[in-house]
């Protein structure tokens, strides 16, 4: 028995040894730090920092596992720097187009909304020249034609979208704003133009100047908020055409080392500045705590709707038809008058009755009939103008002038004539536009024009056009002969509220003048076969 309980305490003795033994070793092998743990690798400064790094690594001996090694930190790859014309462009957009937005915002509603489809529009266009700078050109001739349209949809989009609001907006008060913004948005195509874009941007100019020149003439003396916001949109046009000037005076060049036009759309977003993406964050050092989750978010909050009053009992015509929808109990409410009551009877109660205008207070007044506008015969006549205001000739006031005013004109300008009477005025040079208004016995030449010749309220005008003119408005008119060149025989003219109106066109070998008079007068009735109205000009004969 003793001898048994002796071989048990050596045995004893011997697994205490063997364990001190273990114990000094994994004691003596946290002071030498692994070589697998990158993280771990630096030199030991102070006793703190062999603490702080040890325990760790010695902890995750004790449990039989080796901490695993940290992952590299990612390599940040350089940014490529943007090309010079980018910048400039970035320049314009928040520049010339910030201006513009900044004065649309002041004015707000339709403007606004307006002018933020025309920035979406640039900054897609921005894309568009940061993808040139890095692609090939598509082969538009090719199979890349959908690649090249799809390049483009974006800002196609944008052109569409500031149509739309003018279109929607017909009966707006800002009808003009809008249709000077809609006319203007075409300077965007500069991009497809191959030779000398910028010429593109000052047509556009001029088209917006149609109806921004109403905008300046209407609002000028009135609110200065509307002659800055036409100005800083007009100064849009003018910036663009410097940098396309400078930067793609014969188009946009591409990349003809680049890479597929598709490739590099898709590594360019529309606000990036580069094609590189952001670094991902650093991770956590090598056997670290995890981080702390996020904080909870607030508690839900209860909405707890009041219980509002019953509503009155309505009034008006619904009070009226619920109380004839009562049937034979609508009368069980009236008392029956008295013979001393009855006004037909007494005479003397006709003659002293008086009609209560108790609720005349509630009942809405009758708005004023209007002010008829006085005659020209009758109006304070101001003294003859003639001016050029920026792109705007200014041509009033004139009447019984002898001599033929003369004006010239270049491709920017646009001609506003009102109140003239029995004057001659000669145009010089293509101009963009001319609009006539109040005139009589106006006779106007000119050479050629980029838009239209607009006229309104006018009476006894004569039109001879030299050159080339695309389009003639007539409104209200009262008498005109218009006289077309061999380049102007396919002019259209919409007249409309007019009558007696003549266009002569130069006709056989001798090249005289034939007189086609225009239609006055339309049938119109509606045809049961085809379903809809059928209008028919009707012809005088003899």
């Amino acid at each position: 028995m003793a001898q048994n309980n002796m071989h048990n305490l050596v045995t004893l003795i011997k697994r205490l040894e063997a364990a001190t033994t273990r114990l000094e070793d994994i004691a003596s092998s946290t002071i030498e730090l692994p070589q697998a743990v990158p993280a771990l690798s630096t030199t030991i400064a102070t006793p703190a920092a062999l603490t702080s790094t040890a325990s760790p690594v010695s902890s995750s001996l004790q449990n039989g596992t080796r901490a695993p090694p940290a992952p590299p930190a990612p390599k940040q790859t350089p940014e490529d720097p943007l090309p010079e014309s980018i910048e400039e462009f970035d320049n314009f957009v928040s520049q010339s187009v910030d201006k513009y937005v900044k004065a649309s915002n002041k004015l707000g509603g339709l403007i606004a909304d307006q002018a933020a489809k025309v920035l979406e529009g640039f900054k897609q266009q921005r894309r568009f020249l940061l993808i040139s700078t890095k692609a090939k050109k598509p082969d538009i001739s090719g199979p890349e034609m959908a690649i090249y349209q799809e390049l483009l949809r974006p800002i196609n989009e944008a052109l569409m979208d500031v149509g739309s609001i003018k279109e929607s907006n017909r009966g707006s008060k800002v009808f003009s704003q809008l249709s000077a913004v809609a006319e203007g948005i075409m300077v965007l195509a500069w991009v497809t133009v191959d030779t000398k874009p910028f010429r593109h941007v000052d047509e556009s100019l001029g088209s917006a100047q149609f109806f921004g020149n109403r905008v300046l003439k209407d609002f000028k003396d009135k609110e200065p908020d509307q002659v800055e916001w036409i100005q800083s949109f007009y100064q849009l046009f003018r910036d663009l055409a410097e940098y396309v000037k400078q930067y793609f005076p014969n188009g946009i060049p591409w990349n003809p080392k680049g890479q597929p036009a598709a490739d590099v759309a898709k590594t360019i977003a529309v606000d990036s500045t580069t094609s590189a993406a952001a670094p991902p964050p650093p991770p956590p050092a090598a056997g670290g705590a995890p981080p702390p989750p996020p904080p909870p978010g607030p508690p839900p909050v209860l909405k707890i709707k009041d219980e509002s009053a019953p509503a009155k009992a309505d009034g008006g015509l619904g009070a009226v038809f619920s109380e004839i929808n009562k049937g034979e109990d609508v009368t069980k409410g009236l008392r029956k008058v008295d013979r001393s009551e009855m006004t037909h009877k007494n005479p003397s109660l006709r003659a002293g009755s008086v009609v209560s205008n108790g609720d005349s207070a509630g009942r809405g007044k009758s708005p004023a009939p209007g002010k008829k506008p006085k005659p020209e015969s009758m109006r304070l006549k101001k003294p003859p103008k003639k001016e050029l205001d920026g792109n705007k000739w200014t041509i009033e006031n004139f009447d019984k002038h002898h001599e033929p005013i003369e004006i010239e004109a270049s491709m920017s300008h646009s001609i506003l004539i009102s109140r003239c009477s029995q004057t001659t005025i000669i145009i010089k040079g293509k101009a963009n536009a001319v609009t006539i208004e109040n005139t009589a016995r106006l006779s106007l030449v000119v050479d050629s024009l980029v838009s239209t010749v607009d006229v309104v309220k006018s009476s006894n005008f004569a039109l001879q056009v030299l050159g080339y003119l695309p389009t003639i408005m007539l409104d209200q008119l009262d008498g005109a002969q218009v006289y077309l060149s061999k380049e102007s025989t396919a002019t259209r003219v919409y007249a409309s509220k007019s009558a007696g109106i003549n266009v002569n066109v130069i006709k056989g070998p001798e090249e005289d003048y034939v007189e086609l008079p225009l239609p006055g007068q339309i049938c119109s009735y509606y045809d049961e076969g085809r379903g809809e109205m059928v209008n028919e000009i009707v012809d005088h004969a003899g």
